[in-house]
């Protein structure tokens, strides 16, 4: 890394980082995600880290792949917490690789709460999530003056898998003109049902971004009554984001990627 005009925090051993690695452009990695990338001693990273980040570990970091894949096994969250916990009391500089940022639907807290309990000094560093940059590569903006003052993220699923049942749909409709999606693209059909259920115009648009911010980044643009079909038709696969309002309008003028 070129000289800076300001320290960076030292890596020290036996402690481990939470990193945020961003939606996959690995440009949009922030300085303290590359200085963990290049000091630590063992990576621990899931399966939506692009593997253009990956490629910035350096030279003789262990690497460990904690993905979960649906259907197919994969490492509980337990089990993560602590190999992170055992890792460090190695001795080693532990970087926590997430996909997006880790407090923003990546089970970073669990991390968090589970490292403080077993006194292993952690820091956090957030980054840039899918629901912003996600949007903005397809030329949507979240927010946009003339259109909303307030943008919602939510979680697709709970914890076992179905559309969560604690959110009260009607509330949400009436207070926030632009609703983020994450992690829902199996369940559009009842999140549509339920939206215009709650008030939402069945015409409303609707972008669908998957693979954000990559080179394989595809957008589906369409209406909240056609969402499931028109996805289905298209055959689009997860990692998706889903933006509904009527920012998606905006693309027409904004798309630059």
């Amino acid at each position: 890394m070129e000289s800076l005009p300001f320290a960076l925090p030292e890596f020290l051993p036996g402690h481990v980082w939470l990193v945020g690695a961003g939606p996959g452009d690995p440009g949009l990695l922030s300085l303290l995600a590359l200085h963990a990338l290049r000091h630590a001693d063992v990576v621990v990273y899931d399966a939506l880290v692009d593997r253009r980040v990956l490629d910035l570990i350096r030279d003789g970091a262990e690497r460990v792949d904690v993905g979960k894949r649906g259907g197919t096994p994969s490492p509980k969250q337990p089990e993560i917490s602590d190999k992170l916990v055992t890792l460090a009391r190695r001795g080693l500089r532990v970087l926590r690789l997430k996909g997006g940022d880790p407090f923003l639907f990546g089970r970073g807290s669990e991390e968090a709460a589970a490292l403080r309990a077993a006194e292993t000094p952690f820091r956090v560093v957030p980054g840039i999530t899918s629901g912003i940059a996600g949007p903005a590569y397809a030329g949507i903006p979240v927010t946009s003056r003339d259109v909303n003052s307030a943008v919602t993220f939510i979680t697709g699923h709970d914890g076992d898998g179905d559309v969560p049942r604690s959110l009260d749909w009607a509330a949400i409709s009436r207070a926030s003109p632009v609703l983020v999606f994450y992690m829902a693209l199996r369940r559009l059909a009842p999140i549509s049902r339920e939206l215009i259920a709650a008030g939402r115009p069945a015409s409303q648009p609707v972008a669908v971004i998957c693979e954000a911010t990559t080179e394989r980044q595809t957008v589906l643009e369409t209406t909240l009554e056609r969402l499931a079909e028109d996805v289905a038709s298209h055959g689009l696969k997860p990692p998706a984001i889903v933006v509904v309002g009527d920012v998606v309008r905006l693309r027409s003028l904004l798309d630059w990627h």
